[in-house]
């Protein structure tokens, strides 16, 4: 990753752990830490860990998405779509300290906890996931890794060129159904939908490929 996207994602993490101490000393012992359907608190932990737990989450993340590229092994290099990973990435920090921030507040007056701006989060981070799918190459750690996608390269491509396509609805419907109101968890199976259809088209595009005349006799 480029120096700038580092120094970002260390802005992120260090923002994580400045609003945690911040606000550590209002907040309960044990603290409210987890949520029903209905936004009723059904779980604590003790304060030391509720507290940093979003920021420790973010240090692991922020690690370990920035080592990913280098552990590709040859042939499916990540270089190809640097810029768009670091995005990605910083997207990612970015919704965990969105949480992080609505669960200490939640905790903090141990009340209700909507699902709505969660939703809307979420289904933001969706999109932009969409938005990039298309500009992957193949790689063992990021898009629709199927066996079929990753044996031929004409089929990674039309498949995320479809999944694209798909993430970003799914996104949207996520998104907009928070912000309308619709605060349902079993929303969060649209993006999980969308990854089934993307999967089952890359099997039929590769029978497709794969039945050509070319391939056949090759």
């Amino acid at each position: 990753m480029k120096r700038s996207y580092w120094v970002i994602g260390s802005l992120l993490v260090l923002a994580g752990f400045g609003i945690a101490a911040s606000m550590y000393s209002a907040l309960p012992d044990p603290m409210a830490s987890h949520w029903d359907m209905s936004g009723r608190v059904n779980g604590t932990m003790p304060k030391l860990w509720g507290a940093y737990f979003g920021p420790m989450l973010m240090l692991v993340l922020w690690v370990v998405l920035a080592l990913v590229p280098r552990l590709s092994p040859r042939g499916f290099e990540m270089d190809a779509f640097a810029r768009a990973w670091a995005i990605l990435c910083l997207s990612a920090l970015g919704l965990v300290l969105f949480i992080e921030v609505l669960v200490l507040q939640a905790a903090r007056d141990w009340g209700t906890m909507s699902p709505r701006p969660i939703l809307v989060g979420v289904g933001v981070m969706i999109a932009v996931v969409g938005n990039f799918l298309g500009k992957m190459t193949r790689n063992f750690f990021a898009g629709i890794r199927t066996p079929w996608t990753l044996a031929n390269e004409e089929v990674w491509h039309r498949t995320h060129r479809f999944a694209a396509k798909l993430f970003v609805l799914a996104g949207l419907v996520v998104a907009v159904a928070g912000l309308a109101g619709v605060s349902s968890w079993p929303l969060l199976a649209v993006p999980g939908v969308a990854a089934l259809i993307a999967v089952v088209y890359s099997y039929v595009v590769y029978r497709r490929i794969e039945s050509l005349p070319a391939h056949r006799s090759a």
